[in-house]
């Protein structure tokens, strides 16, 4: 039976490189797997899914306005395809997560979602927001702080590396604009 999983955490947890390596393993066994993500993460190239140890793999983009169900559908008619796995989930609506529940009830193929719970004010995404609440299983890849603990929270920085408190929730940045800390040193940085 197909499941619909959601792989969340901060920052530099590995993310990306967890799904380059399912899916690699889907297709050393000769299976078709579909990569997926947004069109506004630009950080590598559009069209890319990058790992920060190396690994790459081509990706299918969608905008927010694109049904995800109809895409998948379509590249599945063309071609059987075992398993989707979305990178960077935080970024699909509330309809496009309820489309991915489909293509796993419906079309009995697998999604495996990628992505942040939440920003670097601590509010959750959109599409995290359904996430943890529509998906099969949750599963939490681990970050470090700098103190050494779990890091569950983002702070966005400025460019001389200090805290940024107001903004927009979405900015596309890599190490050079956010760091991934524990719920202590979030507060301590966010509420100084």
């Amino acid at each position: 039976m197909a499941k619909f999983y959601f792989y969340y955490s901060s920052m530099n947890a590995g993310k990306s490189t967890s799904l380059l390596q399912s899916s690699y393993n889907y297709k050393e066994r000769g299976l078709n797997t579909l990569v997926m993500a947004p069109e506004l993460d630009n950080r590598y190239g559009v069209g890319k899914v990058t790992s920060r140890i190396g690994l790459e793999s081509d990706a299918t983009t969608f905008k927010p306005e694109v049904d995800l169900y109809e895409l998948i559908l379509q590249q599945h008619q063309r071609k059987t395809l075992n398993c989707i796995l979305i990178d960077e989930a935080q970024f699909l609506t509330k309809e496009q997560v309820f489309q991915l529940g489909e293509v796993t009830d419906r079309l009995k193929i697998p999604v495996l979602a990628y992505g942040l719970r939440t920003d670097f004010q601590g509010e959750p995404f959109e599409g995290s927001k359904y996430l943890l609440a529509w998906a099969d299983n949750l599963k939490e890849l681990k970050a470090i702080c700098h103190c050494g603990g779990k890091a569950t929270m983002v702070v966005r920085l400025d460019e001389n590396g200090s805290p940024i408190r107001e903004g927009t929730q979405v900015q596309i940045g890599g190490n050079d604009s956010y760091i991934s800390m524990c719920r202590k040193h979030f507060k301590e940085n966010f509420y100084p």
